[in-house]
């Protein structure tokens, strides 16, 4: 073969891998949010978390047995090859509070926002066949449209603390990024209860959870993305912005590889100590150093779709008090944002590893607003809440965006952990 003919086609493959790589990473536009709006935002995220975890308490959800903390299998781990494309899905980010990703379902794809959220396992988006307010308020799907469509009539419930997400079961190919998974089966709700859902800047919700935790048994579109061996390896990671620092930055989920541009230095895992949620144990808490000594057997649960740190109540408090935050009518803890330079640096212990946040990573900035106790100035709320979980969860902590920003996220079903990095 001739010289120039070698080198046309070798430029050509190149070509191609790097479409492969590179078709789904575009800018992501910020959406501007008001004062009053972040802080309503934020005084409804403890009733999500709990909305979120409640199923376990009600019996709904039953999570594997706990495994007793051996150490990290294979403690770092290595980054994409160079070999297979990276299939990237852009996320984007609403004020630091929702992060969602554009998928179709059908064909011809029906578009919706879904928020990717590693503590749950089903997906579902709002059905033509649903009268509820939140439905309306969002882009529907009609199954009359799709010619892959096929009819499966299970019913289905989610339960939360607001009343029950209800639908009915269906068989569409559902695409995200460049993978088309062919006859997966997804929720359509039928029924959305209370606000939350109406007032959110999603359509959904995918669910990046283990299987066990999926309602009705329905197998989560990522494991049928290994079932149908649409990627390499049976992993998927995230690398979440953060608008404060760099507008134009939603983050990017990334499946079957690792993108190396997305963090700097190794990747350290720890093992899942429940499969379940991506639970992993909670070696210590420290703050400037200083050891918590009340932390207990806890664990964590690395959750994408939660925007803050929800601790155990008792927890919570102890570590608002040491900030110096108090709580204001509508639940939040404030403090003086002068103090931010004198607080501590709070390190969380995973696998034998510490991932310090600093003060501007777990105190949120808001801008000013009458409501919230602040008097139309700016005002700092603790990324740190309590909450009342169930029983069977024990002292599990829900580690959410507050920490994500910072640290690069891999969640490794081959090998039942999670790895961290820090984020570029």
């Amino acid at each position: 073969m001739a010289a120039p003919l070698r080198l046309s086609l070798l430029l050509a493959l190149l070509a191609v891998l790097a479409q492969s790589s590179d078709a789904y990473r575009v800018k992501l536009n910020k959406v501007h949010e008001t004062g009053e709006q972040t802080l309503a935002r934020l005084s409804a995220a403890r009733t999500s978390v709990e909305q979120k975890y409640i199923s376990t308490r009600l019996g709904a959800v039953h999570l594997g047995a706990y495994t007793p903390f051996k150490g990290a299998k294979g403690d770092k781990g290595g980054d994409h090859d160079g070999k297979h494309p990276i299939h990237g899905v852009p996320l984007t980010d609403y004020m630091n509070a929702q992060y969602f990703a554009q998928i179709s379902i059908g064909t011809p794809g029906q578009e919706f926002a879904v928020v990717m959220d590693t503590g749950s396992s089903n997906l579902w988006v709002p059905s033509t066949r649903c009268s509820s307010i939140a439905c309306w308020l969002h882009r529907r799907f009609d199954a009359t449209k799709s010619s892959t469509f096929v009819e499966n009539g299970t019913e289905f419930a989610i339960r939360y603390g607001s009343g029950s997400l209800e639908g009915i079961i269906s068989t569409d190919t559902v695409t995200v990024g460049d993978l088309a998974i062919e006859n997966q089966d997804f929720g359509e709700s039928t029924k959305e209860p209370g606000i939350a859902f109406a007032l959110g800047k999603f359509d959904g919700i995918w669910g990046l959870g283990y299987d066990t935790i999926s309602v009705n048994h329905v197998v989560p579109p990522f494991y049928s993305m290994i079932n149908q061996k649409l990627i390499e390896k049976p992993l998927f990671s995230f690398w979440i912005g953060d608008i404060n620092k760099d507008e134009s930055a939603g983050g990017e989920l990334v499946f079957g590889e690792i993108d190396p541009e997305h963090h700097t230095g190794p990747i350290h895992y720890a093992p899942v100590v429940r499969k379940g949620y991506w639970e992993v144990r909670m070696d210590k808490l420290t703050l400037d150093g200083e050891e918590f000594a009340d932390l207990g057997n806890a664990t964590a649960a690395i959750d994408t779709g939660t925007s803050l740190i929800a601790a155990p109540l008792k927890v919570a408090e102890a570590i608002n008090e040491r900030l110096g935050a108090k709580k204001n009518f509508l639940g939040q803890y404030t403090l003086d944002c002068e103090t931010l330079d004198s607080l501590p640096t709070i390190s969380f212990a995973f696998g034998g590893r510490d991932y310090p946040l600093a003060p501007t990573d777990y105190v949120l900035q808001v801008s000013g607003s009458p409501i919230g106790g602040g008097g139309g100035k700016a005002q700092c709320i603790s990324g740190f809440m309590g909450i009342d979980m169930p029983p069977q969860l024990g002292q599990l902590w829900i580690v959410g965006d507050v920490f994500l920003r910072k640290y690069f996220t891999v969640y490794d079903l081959g090998n039942n952990r999670v790895g961290f990095a820090e984020s570029t």
